[in-house]
């Protein structure tokens, strides 16, 4: 339900690729063959799908295997959900989107906090949790009023008065789908399907948070995995203490738990795009730039339930990311050009970087393809060469231990980079990363090649 993943390296844009379809086809089912992404894709140009497949297990148990109708956890790209929900209900005129937090909840301790601020993130509710990690009994279930109470007993403070910055929170979307359910009368599972799903022709898809409470499984449902290190293999997160709160959270609604298909999510992407649910003035406010994420970037903005790129290079861009343990999903809607990359993947995989490569792919640019590395025999005093700091947006420092070369941080293990040749060599830890080293007519290091996920960024020495 949390994350929002950057790209460290902007794609090189080179030349043109023709036959689009194949080599996304290529691409994604090398990073499934090789590097062990697991998930289903849809890519779509002009609304017309051009890829839609999946890749890998719905249960690496009992070995059932994905297909385009498997559901998925959404994790925090269910917040587009909420908002359209809050959304259909102004428009009913059954709240104001400037309606105080405690017209429906005078038991929470927190003033002048409005509906819109906290659909955009600006209300600087305390993140319930972290909250709850401290003090919930984690043995039992929490559900949204379960939240309610604790944050009207306990009274954690803001962390900043209302509307003064912007704070990603799955509090305020979590007290949202209390609201709808307030106001409707309705559940959030119920008032969802009715109002959207079922409008939207989404049969599969659905809000699920009795997992645990219930011990039922949808049919054709992906259940998400985490890989352990320890076992060198993938098992469901239930067993990790460190996971426990697939259990303890499992009830929360409105910041995940909608549940959903490739194929249903993108019904939903295209449906941004009319007036199926809401008005045309309504949906503009929606995919708006309302509310400027950082202080130091005037690129990146959020409107309601969406993250909101006005101006990029590829025209105006509206996405979310979400993660949940055993769960990472991702949508991006490239509204100027008319393309659509949607990707969910029940094994945490990093499908940030996998759809950088699907976009280089998408806006023709030159992407390398994944293949499998194989570890080749080098004299040792070229680790000693390579060996030193390099630049781009953050500092990388290779180091020579015992004549093998590791990517080193400070506060992380170190990753042992294994040469493929005298100038290229990959990550050790299974991710499809490289670096390749350049050097001048003396063999002097001049540069190096940080290849992520088949995208290639240049890094100087400057140590």
């Amino acid at each position: 339900m949390r994350k929002i993943i950057f790209f460290l390296f902007a794609p090189l844009a080179l030349s043109a690729q023709t036959n689009t379809a194949q080599l996304l086809d290529e691409f994604v089912s090398g990073q499934s063959k090789y590097f062990h992404f697991n998930g289903n894709v849809l890519v779509a140009d002009k609304g017309n799908i051009i890829l839609q497949k999946s890749f890998g297990y719905a249960d690496y148990d009992t070995k059932r295997m994905l297909n385009n109708t498997s559901s998925f956890e959404l994790a925090s790209v269910s917040k587009q959900f909420t908002a359209m929900a809050v959304l259909i209900l102004k428009e009913r005129k059954m709240l104001s989107l400037d309606d105080s937090l405690r017209k429906f909840f005078p038991e929470l301790p927190y003033q002048n906090i409005t509906i819109r601020q906290l659909l955009t993130h600006t209300s600087g509710l305390p993140d319930y949790m972290d909250e709850m990690a401290k003090k919930w009994d984690h043995k039992k279930i929490a559900f949204n009023s379960d939240m309610i109470t604790f944050l009207a007993t306990e009274k954690p403070a803001a962390h900043f008065k209302p509307g003064e910055k912007w704070e990603y929170s799955n509090t305020g979307y979590a007290v949202l789908s209390s609201i709808i359910e307030k106001v409707s009368g309705m559940s959030y599972h119920d008032f969802l399907a009715k109002n959207i799903f079922m409008p939207l022709g989404m049969k599969n898809s659905f809000v699920y948070n009795t997992r645990r409470s219930s011990n039922k499984i949808p049919n054709n449902y992906a259940l998400g995995f985490v890989h352990s290190d320890s076992l060198n293999k993938y098992i469901l997160p239930d067993v990790l203490p460190a996971d426990d709160m697939v259990y303890w959270l499992d009830g929360i609604t409105g910041d995940g738990t909608v549940n959903t298909t490739t194929g249903d999510l993108f019904k939903w992407e295209r449906a941004l795009y009319t007036t199926k649910l809401v008005s045309q003035s309504t949906i503009n406010e929606m995919l708006s730039p309302l509310v400027q994420t950082s202080p130091r970037s005037t690129a990146n903005f959020y409107g309601f339930g969406v993250s909101v790129q006005p101006k990029s290079d590829r025209g105006k861009i509206i996405s979310h990311t979400g993660g949940w343990p055993g769960y990472a999903t991702f949508i991006k809607s490239y509204a100027d050009s008319n393309k659509t990359v949607i990707i969910l993947s029940n094994n945490e995989w990093g499908v940030s970087f996998l759809a950088a490569g699907i976009e280089s792919i998408l806006f023709g640019d030159t992407l390398l393809m994944p293949y499998e590395h194989k570890e080749v025999k080098i004299d040792t005093s070229l680790v000693r060469h390579y060996a030193g700091k390099y630049s781009a947006f953050l500092t990388l420092e290779f180091i020579d231990k015992d004549g093998k070369l590791y990517r080193h941080r400070n506060g992380t293990a170190d990753i042992e980079l294994k040469p493929e040749s005298n100038t290229k060599f990959f990550y050790g830890d299974g991710t499809d990363k490289q670096i390749q080293f350049e050097t001048d007519n003396n063999g002097n290091v001049v540069k190096a090649w940080f290849i992520n996920t088949g995208q290639k960024g240049e890094l100087k020495k400057v140590l």
